[in-house]
């Protein structure tokens, strides 16, 4: 495979490697800043098909674009240890990406090969999330590697090709070669532990005290806790929106380019600040809270336990350094929320908790944080659909 080459950045010392400068003591474990990326990328440890964009590069993750064309498979599955992605493809029917893409239907499940690929050195693995927008399209997207028993997540040093398993729920999508619907983000190990760099509550409670996290009173239980706004009081007459059952297909790559009123129905306030999930339907929600990630920081909004509701409460859940940042330095972005009930039919309450944000520390700061660049879509949200579509 010919990879393009890429510029050193300029702090890589003459003579030694991007991945030797990536190990080198004086590194800080924790989440890689856009800066080691970029290293990453110079080095190849990071590789791609073709030309690797800025527009891919966030503060503390790379997003991941789809290959040439799609697997459509029988059911979900994960390769193991001794196996590889592609001989678990061999049989399937494939989809072609390359010119007006393809439409990707809902209910359905598909394997890309991505067009990014890894060589990581020994002290680095990788996690993966959905994009914000793939999730507030319902698109149920995972990372899958090579010899992996698990989604999401990518060994230390691993070397090889990335897929992304795509199944849309609500709207069938069409995609295109290059389209991105998931992101990755590398942690550096330090030699004496097992790649940990989360922060503790006593040590949220001291950021908070410097930065706030959140408007309003703190509330930590092994993470910083979310409660969902329902109320008029805390977010509007307009607390949600519903996913229609039948709809045209959504292109991924078209920005403000659709009718909400063709794909959503808004949900009304209601005075007992109640919302009953119907089990199956999808449903765009949002945050009591306002929020805002230090640039130290990094966070991961994690699933509820399940003895609080049966409920899933997201898809994406990766938050960079930055966000939710304003002028004055309080918190300024709701947590978006894509709520799906299961089995049975379950009642919301206005602040009920809905779910944690767990945060990591930083290697190091980004030099350029998330809402600084024109591809932050969300930064300053409230009640917010995808950037596909237009203002209600």
């Amino acid at each position: 495979m010919d990879y393009p080459q890429h510029r050193a950045p300029k702090n890589l010392k003459l003579g030694m490697t991007a991945s030797e400068h990536i190990e080198t003591g004086s590194a800080q474990p924790g989440l890689l800043p856009r800066e080691d990326i970029e290293t990453l990328i110079a080095s190849g440890a990071i590789r791609s098909d073709g030309t690797i964009e800025d527009s891919q590069l966030q503060p503390a993750s790379l997003d991941l674009r789809l290959g040439a064309k799609a697997y459509r498979v029988r059911a979900s599955f994960l390769t193991g240890r001794n196996h590889t992605v592609a001989e678990r493809l061999e049989a399937s029917d494939t989809v072609d990406l390359t010119g007006a893409g393809a439409v990707l239907e809902r209910g359905c499940v598909y394997v890309v090969p991505l067009l990014e690929s890894l060589d990581l050195p020994a002290s680095l693995s990788a996690a993966a999330n959905p994009k914000s927008s793939t999730g507030r399209l319902d698109i149920f997207t995972r990372l899958i590697t090579d010899g992996s028993d698990v989604f999401d997540r990518v060994a230390r040093g691993y070397s090889g090709r990335l897929y992304a398993e795509v199944s849309p729920r609500s709207f069938s999508v069409r995609v295109h070669q290059g389209s991105k619907l998931n992101q990755i983000r590398f942690r550096r190990h330090g030699a004496d532990e097992a790649g940990s760099s989360g922060i503790d509550d006593r040590a949220l409670t001291r950021s908070h005290g410097h930065m706030p996290l959140v408007d309003g009173a703190l509330d930590v239980r092994g993470g910083l806790i979310l409660r969902v706004a329902l109320g008029a009081e805390s977010i509007g007459a307009i607390i949600g929106y519903k996913a229609q059952k039948h709809t045209d297909p959504i292109d991924v790559d078209r920005v403000d380019a659709y009718d909400p009123r063709e794909f959503w129905e808004p949900i009304h306030a209601r005075p007992d600040g109640r919302l009953i999930l119907d089990p199956g339907e999808f449903y765009i929600l949002a945050s009591h809270e306002r929020l805002h990630i230090p640039p130290g920081l990094a966070a991961e909004m994690v699933p509820i336990d399940p003895a609080m509701g049966e409920f899933r409460v997201h898809y994406a859940g990766f938050f960079d350094p930055g966000f939710g940042s304003r002028p004055d330095g309080q918190p300024g972005a709701r947590a978006v929320l894509e709520v799906r009930s299961h089995e049975v039919p379950f009642i919301l309450e206005d602040g009920q908790v809905i779910g944690r944000l767990v945060y990591e520390k930083m290697a190091a700061a980004p030099k350029l944080l998330y809402g600084a660049s024109g591809v932050s879509n969300y930064q300053g949200q409230g009640l917010k659909l995808s950037k596909h579509f237009r203002a209600f």
